[in-house]
């Protein structure tokens, strides 16, 4: 009895020791609980409260009424959702884009930063990273712009080559088969640049002694870049990849709207562009609210399904 009181004793010590030790950090690293007070309010604020709303995706949503006087459906939109060709089209061509974004997209800043990290001349390093990046200040608004005037089919420039060519010009927005490439390279040429910048400083975080040890050994830039860049900074592109994956069906509205038109829809509209149609347009709240509702879990479920393959292949992961 009495070594159960003593090993009670000493517990409650331990206890009483590493209560003191938080509140002597939390004493000694007051300030940045303050700093990240505004950052916790933006997300409850802003992210976690307007998660209450998603009830309306289980109700026939009337804005008079509210969500507390709405009549349930249950899963109703949900099995109407399923059941729309059109909807069923619009997932197709979200899925596609997405994959085409990850294929294409996603390796394209890590190629380029590479190559900025062999750049020797520091001068023309620098030109080159800020020509690289200044499209990603451009809204999608400017960028639909330019590359609306850039394929015109009668001043654009891409079509005043193909004409001096001798071939026919091409509507390239008017074609359901181009929209998709549009979107793609038109995102590769607007964010690629700003994305090296993670990149590049996970190379700048290799230990130059690694460089010099495989120089000595007579390994070429190109082995070095295979066998010593990409295994250091796969961990990073691991955490891009699976955050990338997070939002798979979130490819983004501002950047298929701005090109988007009858002629192209086909192809061209996704879920993003068909929400805003049938929910703002249209006023189908509670329809496309459990649209929402359904790409926010399949994205949950890909990002974690994603997060346990990178555990097990790489030992990395976002939790």
């Amino acid at each position: 009895m009495a070594s159960k009181l003593k090993a009670a004793d000493r517990s409650t010590q331990f206890e009483f020791a590493g209560t003191k030790e938080k509140m002597a950090f939390i004493r000694k690293h007051w300030a940045l609980y303050v700093l990240s007070i505004p950052g916790i309010l933006f997300f409850i604020v802003f992210k976690y409260i307007p998660l209450t709303g998603s009830a309306i995706a289980f109700q026939n949503y009337n804005i008079f009424k509210g969500i507390t006087g709405s009549p349930w459906v249950g899963l109703e939109h949900f099995k109407r959702m399923f059941a729309y060709t059109e909807f069923l089209t619009i997932l197709k061509n979200t899925i596609l884009i997405g994959v085409y974004d990850l294929v294409f997209a996603f390796p394209v800043p890590i190629v380029l930063a590479i190559l900025l990290n062999e750049i020797r001349l520091a001068v023309f390093k620098r030109i080159v990273q800020t020509v690289v990046y200044m499209p990603h200040f451009l809204s999608w608004v400017i960028v639909g712009g330019i590359l609306v005037g850039v394929l015109s089919p009668t001043t654009g420039f891409v079509n005043t080559v193909i004409s001096a060519l001798g071939f026919e010009p091409i509507y390239f927005l008017g074609d359901n088969s181009y929209i998709r490439t549009i979107l793609i390279g038109s995102g590769i040429w607007k964010d690629s640049g700003w994305g090296t910048i993670i990149y590049l400083a996970a190379i700048a975080g290799i230990n130059p002694d690694l460089y010099e040890a495989a120089q000595i050994d007579g390994a070429s830039r190109l082995r070095q870049i295979r066998s010593i860049t990409i295994p250091v900074i796969l961990p990073t592109i691991m955490i891009l990849f699976l955050l990338q994956i997070g939002n798979f069906l979130d490819f983004g509205f501002e950047r298929v709207f701005v090109f988007l038109n009858p002629l192209n829809s086909e192809n061209g509209e996704i879920i993003d562009t068909y929400v805003y149609r049938a929910g703002l347009v249209d006023r189908q709240y509670s329809y496309t609210t459990a649209i929402g509702l359904f790409k926010s879990v399949v994205g949950l479920l890909l990002i974690m399904l994603g997060n346990t393959l990178s555990r097990k292949t790489t030992g990395e992961g976002l939790f």
